[in-house]
């Protein structure tokens, strides 16, 4: 059920997780974050496996405090990449934009239509409302609001949650 998506550009990456926490048919909350900081410019979003983002978070953490200094995304990625590996539940590929989860499949066609590795930040913001405002459309399933994060240089900054203003 659940809905990830990432946008990368030129200078940032635009990411976005449902806050929906399911089980089955059965929606138990509509706040539950799927984004694990794990460090000033890195998040993990995860849909189902959420102890192992935690584990995995609190080690790169505690790298950290041990070497004085943050895990680079590479060395971030290769990390977890090894850690889901062993469950045998990881690919690591690199790519410009990417959806995951049942309703990934109705965004599809507007991210290929719409993406542009070199849009500014508004514009992605724009294909994500459109991607948003589909799914409150098409998908069978409610999932009424929605975490919306930018990682640039400056870090990770949360974006009005609001989205897709329902009624649009």
């Amino acid at each position: 059920v659940e809905y990830l998506i990432c946008i990368q550009g030129p200078d940032y990456a635009l990411v976005t997780s449902d806050r929906v926490a399911a089980s089955n048919i059965v929606q138990m909350k509509d706040n539950h974050d799927k984004m694990f900081k794990m460090s000033e410019k890195i998040l993990l979003l995860c849909n189902i496996f959420t102890q192992l983002a935690e584990y995995i978070q609190k080690k790169v953490l505690l790298y950290k405090m041990r070497n004085g200094y943050e895990l680079s995304p590479t060395a971030a990625t290769n990390f977890t990449h090894r850690n889901l590996a062993v469950l045998g539940l990881a690919a690591l590929v690199k790519a410009p934009l990417a959806a995951h989860g049942c309703s990934a499949f109705l965004t599809f066609s507007i991210l290929d239509q719409y993406y542009r590795l070199t849009s500014p930040c508004e514009r992605a913001v724009e294909l994500l409302r459109k991607c948003l405002e589909e799914l409150q459309k098409c998908f069978l399933l409610n999932l009424p609001t929605f975490s919306v994060r930018i990682i640039d240089k400056n870090g990770i900054h949360d974006l009005d949650t609001s989205f897709p203003k329902h009624g649009s």
